[in-house]
């Protein structure tokens, strides 16, 4: 892996070189060969506009996959981008480059070993915060109650092993429930999934067959998070993400099921109010995917939802460049991919990425500008009933937001149609339907006090 001699006798890489910056380095010996961009771009995977932003430093060029990717692409030594030194302190992901500014020291947020064993104290402390908390609503038999207190036992001893494809066919029909928008059947569901998850796992006959089973206890975990944020749990969201990225790095190399535990984790970050670090979260796992995208709908879809989450965490930040840039990618991406697609379980494509960007409009104060983008949208052609009534959910927030009450309540009353759940559970639908309760036009508002009922709120 020798560059070409003369490469080393111009000042630009000599300069670079004892600058130790490896995306000078990258800039010069990529320059000194005579390589647009775009060839560079051709030999490695990387877009353009990232290749671009790695070599101004606009994104930190940090990760161990990425170094290696450039190093052999440039053709030159891979300790040159400073591999020797990162490998002792990197074990195997996060702190690649992509495509918005952030850059942390090198402490636990960034060695992904100590961040983990990070985590696991942090999974422990939110379940002694749920411990300590007031006792949780419902009877007994309850499933959302059950699930909480199945969550809580980190043992689940219990379970029963079965066949990987029984429990892949399993995991997979929890799913289709919960974009079915019915998230007490999957409450319901979940206890024994995890259990039979996990003694699946520990019955394996060899180390594919465990890896395997933890992937799919991963992927419990991201949907027993994804639907504690929808039941307003949001410790429990924390806890499960947390095992959703534990989980994730014990079933081998799928960095699908990997990415998918980050995101999970963003998302809670992000309700915690750390978007910073959700947005880095997510980006870093959107980096690691993108020299893979030709390899299937699959990897296109996950990175496209990966954007989709970190445009709408940068909007909850309130940077509105930022926001723009990546659902724009995300467009791209879904433009790429062509059709409506729900490859591992994404719901991505052109009308998913549209729903992200009426949230999107609607968190940076768009009111009106959300109201337009929903209206490009036919609801009835949405896929999942829990993305018709996200839909519904995002307009009656806009109408609710643009002071615009009747509307409001007819969207809400849409979003309840399509899955009563979403009602039911949803905190900012009960603080609005409280506040209609309140307005001056309540009376004008068929039915309001019925639905309020429903939907939980104290008449």
């Amino acid at each position: 892996m020798n560059a070409p001699h003369a490469v080393w006798h111009t000042d630009a890489v000599r300069a670079a070189l004892e600058s130790g910056n490896a995306g000078a380095i990258v800039r010069a010996v990529r320059q000194a060969n005579h390589w647009t961009l775009a060839k560079l771009a051709a030999r490695c995977g990387y877009s353009v506009s990232t290749l671009s932003r790695l070599e101004t430093g606009k994104q930190p060029l940090r990760d161990l996959q990425v170094l290696r990717g450039l190093a052999d692409a440039l053709r030159i030594p891979s300790h040159l981008l400073g591999l020797a030194d990162i490998s002792a302190r990197f074990v195997s992901v996060s702190r690649p480059a992509a495509m918005v500014e952030s850059i942390l020291a090198p402490d636990e947020e960034t060695d992904p070993m100590r961040r983990r064993t990070l985590l696991a104290g942090l999974s422990g402390l939110a379940g002694a915060a749920v411990l300590g908390a007031p006792a949780l609503r419902g009877a007994p038999s309850d499933p959302v109650t059950v699930l909480e207190s199945t969550l809580l036992d980190s043992a689940l001893s219990s379970g029963v092993p079965t066949t990987l494809p029984q429990l892949r066919h399993d995991v997979a029909t929890a799913r289709a429930t919960f974009q079915q928008g019915r998230y007490t059947d999957v409450a319901a569901r979940l206890p024994r999934l995890l259990a039979t998850a996990m003694a699946t796992g520990a019955e394996g006959v060899d180390e594919n067959d465990r890896a395997d089973a933890t992937g799919q206890l991963s992927q419990l975990y991201v949907l027993s998070s994804e639907l504690m944020v929808k039941l307003g749990r949001d410790r429990l969201a924390w806890t499960t993400a947390d095992r959703a990225v534990s989980t994730a790095y014990g079933a081998g190399d799928d960095v699908l099921t990997q990415a998918a535990a980050r995101r999970a984790w963003a998302i809670v970050l992000r309700r915690a109010g750390h978007t910073a670090t959700a947005e880095r979260q997510i980006i870093d796992a959107a980096a690691v995917l993108q020299p893979d995208l030709n390899r299937g709908p699959e990897y296109l879809s996950v990175y496209g939802s990966l954007l989709s989450t970190a445009a709408y965490t940068a909007a909850v930040d309130g940077d509105r460049d930022t926001a723009h840039t990546l659902i724009g990618e995300a467009v791209q991406a879904a433009g790429r991919l062509g059709v409506e697609g729900n490859h591992r379980f994404t719901a991505f494509g052109p009308t998913g990425v549209g729903l992200y960007e009426i949230s999107i409009a609607r968190v940076l104060g768009d009111s009106g500008a959300a109201i337009e983008v929903a209206r490009r949208i036919n609801p009835a052609a949405i896929p999942l009933t829990e993305r018709q009534a996200r839909y519904w959910s995002d307009v009656a927030r806009s109408y609710h937001q643009w002071g615009k009450p009747a509307q409001c309540y007819r969207a809400l009353l849409a979003a309840e149609h399509a899955s009563p759940d979403e009602v039911r559970y949803r905190k900012p639908i009960q603080e609005i339907t409280a506040g209609l309760l309140h307005h001056p036009t309540a009376n004008t508002l068929p039915g309001l006090r019925g639905f309020a009922r429903r939907a939980g709120v104290p008449v």
